[in-house]
């Protein structure tokens, strides 16, 4: 297979004749949402992430970076080597002005008006258009301003402590990320400059309850993740002494970022929060019918879950009514924080999913393959030409991807 290895494949009734008789699975395991290190990942390179995929038997999986399509090429190669099937994903963040003056929260619990949106199923390679690039590249280059405004506060903070300490937007970048620097690469630039000016673990304890301005510092030495999450908490999340407000221009108006993901060949998909561990839920999401309607106004068909925030119950109730609506509905493990968790998507409390949830985020894993397929034979996929999704060829879509998935994995 080439890197762009759907364009090689035959026609549908080709592959209907080689597969169906074979008699296709009821589901499989999938995880349409993963970042990548070409972001911000728990996975120190991509090699991992197919070397843990191939262990727990996933058989689908979706790149989901920030902004940033940049992992793709890696990505493809490395998922057709492993004969995974791979999903070109993207996300953003966004801005709805409106439910910011009003205080609506939407899929972002701390910040009212700031949603999280992604696109599902691009094409391979990535190509939002002329005008929705330069859109796009500006927001990346907004978002690495404020990196740099944050790094320099960190300088600011360490000085006092360690003059000999100086933080650069070039070295974490070249040393921790890739062509993306995110808060979270922040985060873990102060930990390895504590770790390797501070070989005591009481020393590093003490630099960090210092540049803490004071506040004891609870996580274990030999707990990098914690360790990390202390240090965004303290110092780089709105309120700490090194966090810089985001520039308008990073974020897009909604309707900019879907024409960028339908540009791209994506299907415009909406990342549910769903409830939080004391079981409340956003504004936004509060209402299921509410947002069903809202979802459909804007031509959003499909929908998106992190399961293991979400008890099992409420995910079971809010996923099946999704899915009467004939509404996509996938999910994902994220791994955009430093804690390592398994790609097997599960529940609050590693819970695991029943085969009836399986079954409905498969089937629309299928339907976005399916998507991918058609789109590179120079096909209408899922999104019709008016951006809205074509829900009626829900089923047939899904079938199709069902075969082009089977065909890939018997592809020697």
């Amino acid at each position: 297979m080439d890197k762009y290895f759907l364009s090689g494949f035959p026609p549908p009734e080709t592959i209907r004749k080689q597969i169906e008789g074979n008699g296709l699975p009821r589901f499989r395991e999938a995880n349409a949402h993963i970042h990548t290190p070409y972001s911000f990942s728990a996975f120190p390179d991509m090699s991992s992430i197919f070397r843990i995929a191939k262990d727990e038997n996933i058989a689908v999986l979706g790149i989901n970076d920030f902004f940033v399509a940049d992992g793709y090429m890696e990505f493809c190669s490395g998922t057709v080597r492993n004969k995974i099937f791979p999903l070109f994903n993207i996300e953003f963040i966004g801005l709805l002005k409106e439910e910011q003056k009003k205080g609506i929260r939407i899929n972002d619990p701390n910040n009212p008006g700031r949603i999280y949106f992604c696109g599902k199923g691009l094409d391979y390679p990535f190509n939002p258009g002329f005008l929705q690039g330069i859109k796009l590249k500006t927001v990346v280059r907004e978002s690495q301003n404020q990196m740099k405004a944050m790094i320099a506060r960190l300088n600011r903070i360490i000085e006092p402590v360690n003059p000999s300490l100086t933080l650069s937007y070039e070295n974490i970048k070249k040393r921790y990320a890739h062509d993306l620097v995110r808060e979270r690469h922040l985060a873990k630039a102060v930990r390895y400059a504590a770790a390797e000016t501070y070989p005591d673990p009481g020393d590093q304890a003490r630099f960090l309850e210092n540049i803490y301005g004071g506040k004891k510092s609870l996580a274990a030495a030999d707990n990098a993740a914690l360790i990390e999450n202390e240090i965004r908490s303290n110092l780089l999340k709105s309120g700490g002494a090194a966090f810089v407000e985001e520039n308008e221009d990073t974020f897009l108006e909604l309707d900019k970022i879907i024409k960028i993901i339908t540009k791209a060949g994506g299907i415009p998909c909406y990342p549910v929060l769903l409830d939080d561990p004391s079981g409340k839920f956003t504004e936004f999401e509060s209402d299921r019918e509410n947002l069903f309607r809202t979802l459909t106004s804007m031509k959003i068909g499909c929908i998106e879950l992190i399961p293991g925030r979400n008890s099992l119950a409420i995910l079971r109730d809010f996923v099946r009514f999704f899915n009467e609506k004939e509404f996509l509905v996938t999910f994902g493990t994220e791994h955009n924080t430093p804690e390592m968790v398994p790609l097997t998507v599960k529940a609050r409390g590693s819970e695991a999913l029943d085969d009836e949830l399986k079954q409905i985020a498969w089937e629309s894993v299928c339907v976005i393959a399916a998507h991918q397929y058609l789109r590179a034979k120079g096909m209408q996929g899922y999104i019709l030409p008016d951006g809205s999704p074509s829900t009626g060829q829900k089923r047939d879509l899904a079938f199709l991807g069902k075969l082009v998935i089977e065909f890939f994995l018997s592809k020697k």
